[in-house]
């Protein structure tokens, strides 16, 4: 299926937000949303997992939209933690909603901090479905998740440890697939998240 990137631009709380749409010939899956890593670690839409899941979900047959946070690349405003990046990350979904129609199927990813914010987000816009890679448990107050909800973690992961996530997902009775000697970043393994991810949607209806 052939893929086409296009660049765009909407209005969040705090001023411009930029992204890129993935868009596949025909949308057959939904609209994803895909946020990426800690703005004050360099985290950007052009993370290599970020842009792993948005290829995934575009092959899968979904517009996917990922974007850079206020404060990040040409997107205005400054870092606040989590609070202003939920708006920012809801702003998104609006606008994609708006663009290719509110009665898509809604797909909301993250990776690490990316993850956070889309748990956080997944409690206001109720999307179909989420997907978290190595979501930041831990280091921010990660919120539970549906029971359907795929998370992915590295077994070696030395930001967010395995055993931080094991400790959310315990009391929740949630399924975490780990990726042995994975780290936080899926160096080499980014095809296997990627195939991960498409399994996960095999018979699922979107």
């Amino acid at each position: 299926m052939a893929i086409t990137l296009e660049k765009f631009s909407t209005t969040g709380t705090a001023g411009l937000l930029e992204g890129v749409v993935h868009m596949p010939e025909e949308i057959t899956c939904g609209i994803a949303v895909v946020a990426h890593p800690l703005p004050t670690m360099g985290g950007t839409m052009e993370n290599k997992v970020a842009v792993t899941l948005a290829k995934t979900f575009a092959e899968l047959g979904c517009v996917a939209l990922r974007f850079n946070f206020r404060g990040v690349g040409m997107s205005e405003g400054e870092f606040t933690g989590g609070d202003g990046e939920e708006q920012d990350m809801i702003a998104i979904v609006r606008f994609a909603q708006e663009q290719f129609g509110e009665e898509l199927p809604l797909i909301l990813s993250g990776f690490s901090f990316g993850g956070y914010v889309a748990a956080r987000a997944a409690q206001q816009v109720r999307p179909q479905h989420l997907i978290l890679a190595a979501p930041a448990v831990g280091r921010f107050a990660m919120p539970a998740v549906a029971p359907d909800t795929l998370v992915v973690h590295g077994e070696h992961d030395d930001v967010v440890p395995l055993a931080d996530a094991l400790e959310w997902a315990r009391p929740q009775h949630l399924p975490i697939v780990v990726l042995p000697q994975a780290e936080h970043f899926f160096h080499g393994r980014l095809t296997q998240l990627r195939d991960i991810v498409k399994r996960h949607f095999n018979g699922v209806e979107l």
